[in-house]
């Protein structure tokens, strides 16, 4: 008879998850999602675009940086690579919306070749230090091509239409960013619940044990940088897409500071804790200029003027206060939360 939390076969130790209620609320958080569009104003549903989207960025780094245990500090050079990728193969050369998601994917991946390939003997600092020369590399290399990219020009992108359907509107481009979140989001989860997932794990905790099991550690991570950076690349797409126009500038180092935050503020490891980081992470620039518009209305007019460094300061705080008062981010808290619940009155 089965107690607790014990599994009893293979099967439910693998499965995504054996709890009804799980189940249930993941449905009903899938109709919300569903029934958004026609429920929220324009202005609501750019922060769920932008939520969407950065979900499937943070979950692709949540691979490399969650599972595997490999610091990237050069994730937006990821970004960046797919959604010129995009913007080349669609608006350059007219190929099919399709090719250009699959060219978005492919291109990062490759590009994660050469900058693992150098990696593998590197850790910590000096990884992370890698990849974010990598990423100035890539702007650069972007800069210069101008026979292929327009250089500084950038390159106009429009809303793509997929099987005969048109995602022009931002409703409709809504169910197109849900549709690749919840494609991200499921095979993160299959992943970490897979051989190769139990393998990235195992290096993460302990390289030198994982390579005494037999685990091949060159194969494994160079399998994390692909993975991460194929996902990560179609995030860039969606991203350029819904700015309608794919530029260096558009994606600043800063964004591979907020994907880091949204790993340490959510819960590192967990698919979860990079939904949850997402939601906080991208709202809270909002939520705080909410709250100080309470008391100054100046305040909004430096929120518009001084956002890119306001954003700086804000993420720096929160990673500072969750790595001391909360390391297991939202994840951590929430089990918490539950533990302190199913155990009431009897937790002491």
């Amino acid at each position: 008879m089965r107690t607790g939390d014990f599994k009893q076969t293979y099967g439910e130790l693998v499965a995504l998850t054996d709890s009804p209620p799980v189940w249930l609320w993941s449905a009903v958080l899938l109709l919300a999602l569903i029934l958004a569009p026609y429920i929220l104003n324009s202005y609501a549903l750019s922060f769920l675009i932008m939520i969407l989207i950065t979900a499937v960025g943070a979950l692709g780094l949540n691979i490399l940086t969650g599972y595997t245990g490999l610091i990237s500090l050069g994730h937006v050079g990821f970004l960046v690579t797919g959604a010129y990728a995009y913007a080349v193969a669609v608006s350059k050369y007219g190929l099919p919306p399709i090719a250009g998601f699959v060219a978005a994917g492919v291109v990062p991946a490759v590009a994660s070749l050469v900058v693992g390939a150098p990696s593998l003997r590197l850790k910590g600092l000096y990884l992370a230090i890698t990849t974010l020369a990598f990423s100035f590399i890539i702007n650069t290399l972007i800069l210069e091509a101008r026979w292929l990219t327009n250089g500084a020009r950038g390159i106009s992108v429009q809303r793509p239409t997929l099987f005969g359907v048109s995602f022009d509107s931002d409703a409709a481009f809504t169910y197109l960013c849900l549709g690749f979140a919840m494609a991200a989001l499921l095979a993160t989860l299959n992943i970490r619940r897979s051989r190769v997932g139990r393998a990235f794990v195992a290096i993460r905790d302990n390289d030198t044990a994982a390579r005494v099991m037999g685990i091949n550690l060159h194969a494994y991570k160079l399998f994390a940088f692909i993975t991460s950076a194929f996902i990560t690349g179609l995030a860039g797409a969606l991203y350029g897409i819904y700015l309608s126009f794919v530029s260096v500038e558009g994606f600043p180092f800063l964004l591979s500071i907020e994907a880091l935050a949204i790993l340490i503020v959510g819960g590192l490891g967990s698919a979860l804790g990079a939904v949850l980081g997402t939601i906080l992470i991208v709202l809270l620039p909002e939520a705080t200029r909410m709250l100080f518009n309470l008391f100054s209305a100046q305040m909004d007019s430096l929120f518009t003027t001084g956002a890119q460094e306001l954003k700086s300061m804000l993420y720096g705080l929160v990673i500072i206060l969750f790595l001391r008062f909360q390391p297991r981010g939202l994840v951590g808290a929430w089990h918490d939360i539950r533990r302190f619940w199913v155990h009431w009155p009897l937790r002491y």
